[in-house]
């Protein structure tokens, strides 16, 4: 397979493409761009003017603010297959909400804002559909939210776990890591001990195996229905913070 029918096949399955025509996705794609990067290396600051946004094809992306002090909070980690800084699509005078740097070196493709908007301009059907994608993914977000903000940290640790698993499976499934440890801690806004100890309750219990950055899921019905701390571990209490 070419590697330009691989990145078509690839885009089609992806909620921001998935309703454009192939004329349509032809003029996407004639205007964008592929970048390789190294870890640690920046891609964007915020407040930068945004012109483009961007799809991981390998590696991974952070995406994080910074606190006066210097303290730096992760707000996204990027997988291969997802997309990132698409809200600046919408934006009057669009600018980066967050810093972007590699977490590990990889590939992206850069799309041009102005491209794709004038696209939708000129394509209702492609606008609504984008929409109504859109829309599930806001409702999406502030689930991730309310866990973050009202759930403890073993069901937040479960929830983040629950995203990496492929819809359909049932188990056992194997799962990978997509950052260091530290990394996905500081996404969930627990201490790196404590998700070293969920993890280590989790596989106590069962319910997980964990082998480096490997997570196996042994039963994945039984993982969503038991994991999220409602049942307590070894009949204590489930951690918390």
């Amino acid at each position: 397979m070419h590697a330009d029918d691989a990145l078509l096949i690839e885009l089609r399955g992806h909620y921001l493409f998935s309703a454009l025509t192939d004329a349509q996705l032809g003029r996407v794609l004639a205007t964008a761009t592929p970048r390789r990067f190294s870890a640690g290396e920046h891609l964007f600051s915020h407040h930068d003017p945004a012109t483009r946004f961007f799809l991981l094809r390998s590696g991974g992306v952070k995406l994080f603010r910074t606190s006066p002090e210097g303290g730096e909070k992760i707000m996204r980690l990027i997988r291969p297959g997802e997309t990132f800084a698409e809200s600046v699509l919408f934006m009057d005078a669009p600018q980066y909400p967050v810093h972007g740097a590699g977490i590990e070196s990889g590939e992206l493709i850069a799309f041009d804002r102005d491209a794709f908007l004038e696209i939708l301009r000129n394509s209702f059907a492609a606008c609504r559909a984008l929409m109504a994608q859109m829309s599930g993914r806001i409702q999406s977000h502030w689930d991730e939210i309310e866990t973050l903000a009202l759930q403890n940290s073993r069901y937040r640790i479960v929830h983040y776990l629950s995203t990496l698993i492929p819809a359909d499976a049932r188990g056992p499934v194997t799962v990978m890591l997509p950052a260091r440890k530290m990394l996905i801690a500081a996404q969930l806004a627990v201490t790196p001990e404590t998700l070293s100890r969920t993890l280590r309750i989790l596989s106590d219990e069962r319910l997980i195996d964990v082998a480096g950055d490997a997570v196996t899921i042994p039963d994945v019905p039984r993982f969503r229905a038991r994991g999220d701390g409602h049942i307590a571990p070894h009949g204590g209490h489930s951690p918390t913070e």
